[in-house]
């Protein structure tokens, strides 16, 4: 049986004309997907490709870790869809973060509120400082390295230069697991202490580390060196 196209849809289940009717938090996960492809493709509308993607991808956390050349290369997406779907991913990781600008940030709740679902769409480990003032506002976030940590790659100069900058009271460090584990490695342990003895030493108070991983298989979605009374 041929699938039916969107707008042989009954009226009230179409995508777009739901969402107008009844907004977002009324619509799945693969309706809200299939309004920004727009269309399908051969045998598939938009909504049974959506599903497609969940599929292949697990959850949106998996699907928001592709990259635009990874998308575009799927078939019924193409280069213009992969990029509205990057887009999309992309303006909610800033509207995380901009809704918790104003916010007292010293719990590791509100910093995977903050960064996980930007964290989470990387393929690769980032380490970044979250700077903070004197009410532990958020003053900004900086990327401090790309790439497996290690030391040379997280040295204490190079975490503490931005909070030396921009004069920051505290600082949380945040990094990645692509993984999806948020279980630190021996070698995040050994930083952290050592990280700790050298802002103790700038007078600069280190308020957590904390580890993104993706929440999957009913895992954390973080693991926070301050909660494990490390810190």
């Amino acid at each position: 049986m041929a699938t039916m196209r969107i707008q042989e849809l009954p009226e009230q289940d179409r995508p777009r004309e739901k969402l107008a009717a009844l907004g977002a938090e009324a619509l799945s996960d693969s309706e809200l997907i299939a309004i920004l492809l727009r269309t399908g493709m051969q045998g598939a509308n938009a909504i049974d490709v959506a599903r497609q993607l969940l599929a292949e991808y697990k959850s949106l956390s998996g699907l928001a870790r592709c990259s635009v050349k990874e998308l575009s290369k799927i078939k019924g997406v193409g280069l213009a869809k992969a990029v509205q779907l990057a887009a999309a991913f992309g303006l909610a990781a800033r509207l995380a973060r901009e809704s918790l600008v104003r916010h007292r940030l010293d719990t590791p709740e509100l910093i995977n509120e903050l960064l996980g679902a930007e964290l989470r769409a990387l393929g690769r480990e980032s380490l970044r400082t979250v700077l903070l003032d004197t009410k532990f506002h958020l003053i900004r976030v900086e990327e401090i390295s790309h790439g497996s940590l290690n030391e040379s790659l997280a040295h204490p100069r190079e975490v503490f230069r931005p909070a030396l900058i921009y004069s920051a009271f505290a600082v949380i460090l945040v990094h990645n697991h692509p993984s999806g584990d948020p279980a630190p490695s021996s070698a995040d342990h050994q930083l952290t202490r050592r990280l700790a003895q050298c802002a103790e030493m700038l007078q600069i108070r280190l308020l957590d580390h904390v580890i993104i991983g993706t929440g999957d298989n009913g895992r954390q979605p973080y693991f926070s060196f301050k909660e494990a009374g490390v810190i």
